[in-house]
């Protein structure tokens, strides 16, 4: 296959939707921290964004092929890095996620982890040709991300976590999962769920679990960011107030972050959050025709992998902002501020490019 590749190819349309999606969600860290100790988060969000456009053009160069030839040692190391964060993490409201840095900068692994994963599961299924499954290729992709999945869950981090369990979904779907199969499966994760309240849950996940399901029990502790964010969302009405009480009166919690999706709906109404969900429907659509138009099997799934992650944050987390969902710290993709979330999803886009920048090299 040839080296040479052309920005002619890039998807530019996807582009201008993602960075539109970027916009609104610097206007609106802007607008939520104001007049708040996180004054100024607006910008760092721009400084990430710029440096992830950066970052998905340099890694749509790179030939994914080359990176699913390597993908054994960077998945090894991808491992050494989640184990530095339990050995060596700075620890955070009791959790050890971060590696501090040179310029107090907080470097999270496992968010750069899932875009190992989306490589290392793409290529395996990728190698593999039957039509059908065998369990023996089950329990190998499952181990494949579940050993990741544990060492995440150890941080603990249940949101990160959880972003890891689509990607061997959509891998399994996509390589030949029998009915049969995903039934025994079903099953046995069903048997395993006490089992995991008991062992491996903490203590306020549980309070987070049992608030989703009546988050007016203890509308003062485990349900009052829920709370919060549905008045919010609420009183946004059609077209929004610009004032936003819950926002700008700090009732809701987070709002640059988690419930940012919340605090966008306050002050724009139904109609900027209708308005949001269909940039991202969007999004998610071009992403599926580029990995329609893949020029391989491996490209197919490197891109479904990216789909599969995406629509989970979006699903989760606007589920979770208006108490469908149980809240689990997963970020809106491209809204939400954050370094390390911003980062994934540009290098993530840029192996989007990468696949179909190669449509046609032969």
């Amino acid at each position: 296959m040839s080296r040479y590749v052309s920005y002619r190819d890039f998807d530019w349309i996807l582009m201008t939707f993602v960075l539109v999606i970027c916009a609104l969600g610097v206007l609106q860290i802007h607008s939520a921290t104001e007049h708040t100790k996180f004054a100024g988060a607006h910008l760092r969000q721009m400084y990430w964004i710029v440096a992830g456009v950066g970052a998905m053009f340099l890694v749509s160069l790179v030939n994914y092929h080359v990176l699913l030839e390597k993908i054994h040692w960077i998945y090894i190391v991808a491992l050494a890095s989640l184990i530095s964060v339990l050995l060596f993490g700075q620890k955070y409201l009791g959790a050890r996620r971060w590696i501090k840095l040179p310029g107090s900068v907080h470097f999270q692994p496992s968010e750069w982890v899932k875009l190992i994963l989306i490589l290392a599961v793409a290529k395996y299924f990728a190698d593999l040709h039957q039509r059908e499954l065998a369990w023996s290729d089950f329990l190998k992709a499952g181990a494949i991300v579940g050993f990741p999945m544990l060492m995440v869950l150890a941080q603990p981090d249940l949101g990160t976590a959880l972003t890891y369990m689509p990607i061997a979904v959509m891998g399994l779907f996509l390589g030949g999962l029998r009915g049969k199969q995903a039934m025994v499966v079903l099953v046995i994760a069903g048997l395993l769920l006490p089992v995991a309240w008991i062992k491996v849950l903490k203590p306020y996940q549980k309070d987070r679990l049992t608030s989703f399901v009546n988050p007016e029990a203890d509308s003062q502790g485990s349900g009052y960011q829920v709370n919060q964010s549905k008045i919010a969302v609420g009183s946004g009405g059609i077209w929004g107030s610009r004032q936003g009480s819950q926002t700008h009166l700090a009732f809701l919690p987070v709002p640059q972050t988690d419930f940012i999706f919340a605090a966008f709906a306050e002050e724009h109404g139904f109609v900027g959050a209708l308005g949001v969900l269909l940039l991202y429907f969007i999004v998610l659509m071009r992403l599926t025709q580029n990995a329609q138009t893949a020029p391989d099997r491996a490209g197919t799934f490197l891109v479904m992998g990216v789909v599969a992650v995406l629509s989970f944050h979006i699903l989760v987390n606007i589920g979770m902002v208006v108490g469908f969902m149980p809240v689990t710290g997963i970020p809106l993709p491209l809204m939400s501020y954050g370094g390390s979330s911003v980062l994934f999803m540009f290098l993530a886009l840029g192996m989007v490019m990468n696949v179909r920048m190669r449509r046609f090299v032969n």
